[in-house]
């Protein structure tokens, strides 16, 4: 298994050896409609997400999580019944009359903006992280907005805490362990991009697009606070070339941050594969770890509540400034 000890200078190493050179992004051709997708908090921050923007969302995808807002703006909470524990049990019914209201107020989209969007939810069945009954009551809580049909869930997969990949250089599928990529003999990148965007041309062997470093603080007003100055855009050939592409956004989770892992995630997922023959560009934003205001040491997404009562909502710093990137890439 590939050795992350170094991880600090992977991440150093990496932005120094990607071009910086943005002339090329300047043919960018993105369409308007994005997918997303996360795996633990980022499946979480993905969820957030979707509620908040829907109308510019078409799917999401959510690897080893539970419903959106579980954690009731409580870090309390979401210890006892959005984590580990088999005795998980999120109040459903005050989690859903909230985003309710949210939506009734304009802080969260409209119902009728969700309806014709697609959900894929996998969680593996030897989680050690996160329970994974969670996975069934996010099931739940999208049947009240999508149709069933809309809805793919996964659970039947004797997978840890990680996201699975058909990769065979990687560690035991069975582990929850950084930096949470496993060989499993399971393509979760293809078959979640299938689902939100249909039949899919093969993968490349091998990724032959660029990973561009994006400086999030110029790009983003929001992401100064919490969001870690550099993330990270995969952009395929075709794409670069002017080709129209889509825009898929994809969240790393707790411990999965470039600072942390290195390129493990930006590269290591097969969701870059699929962007080459299929003009999709990655976006993957990063978090940064922080010790005091916030209190967030294992670089997570906001899923409990650190950033402020808001996070939830459009009015949610991380939410704003994802969302700030996003249209800023679009605009290149």
């Amino acid at each position: 298994m590939r050795s992350y000890l170094f991880a600090g200078l992977a991440c150093a190493a990496l932005s120094q050896s990607v071009s910086a050179d943005t002339d090329s992004l300047a043919k960018l051709k993105l369409q308007p409609n994005i997918t997303l997708s996360g795996l633990s908090s980022g499946a979480y921050m993905a969820g957030q997400y979707h509620l908040a923007f829907a109308g510019q969302v078409d799917g999401v995808a959510m690897l080893a999580a539970g419903p959106v807002y579980c954690a009731q703006n409580s870090l309390g909470l979401a210890l006892e019944h959005c984590f580990n524990k088999a005795t998980s049990s999120p109040d459903m019914e005050a989690i859903n009359s909230y985003l309710k209201d949210q939506q009734n107020k304009g802080y969260l989209a409209a119902v009728g903006k969700l309806q014709q969007d697609k959900v894929w939810i996998f969680h593996g069945s030897k989680d050690s992280t996160v329970y994974p009954g969670l996975a069934v009551a996010l099931q739940h809580q999208y049947q009240q907005w999508l149709a069933a049909e809309n809805i793919a869930l996964i659970n039947d997969k004797a997978f840890g805490h990680t996201f699975p990949t058909d990769r065979a250089d990687l560690g035991n599928c069975d582990l929850s362990e950084s930096p949470y990529l496993a060989s499993c003999d399971y393509d979760a990148a293809g078959k979640l991009l299938t689902f939100l965007l249909g039949k899919l041309n093969h993968k490349s062997q091998q990724a032959s697009g660029k990973l561009y470093p994006l400086d999030q603080h110029q790009l983003s007003s929001a992401a100064q606070t919490t969001l870690a100055k550099t993330g990270y855009m995969y952009v395929p050939t075709s794409c670069a070339e002017g080709q129209s592409c889509r825009l898929h956004v994809s969240f790393h989770g707790c411990k999965q941050n470039a600072e942390t892992v290195g390129d493990a995630y930006t590269t290591g997922t097969g969701l870059n594969n699929y962007a080459d023959s299929n003009n999709i560009v990655v976006l993957y934003p990063q978090t940064t770890a922080s010790s005091i205001n916030p209190f967030n040491p294992n670089a997570c997404w906001d899923w409990w509540g650190y950033t402020g009562a808001d996070y939830a909502t459009v009015k949610g710093t991380q939410l704003q400034a994802v969302y700030q990137l996003v249209k800023a890439v679009q605009s290149f």
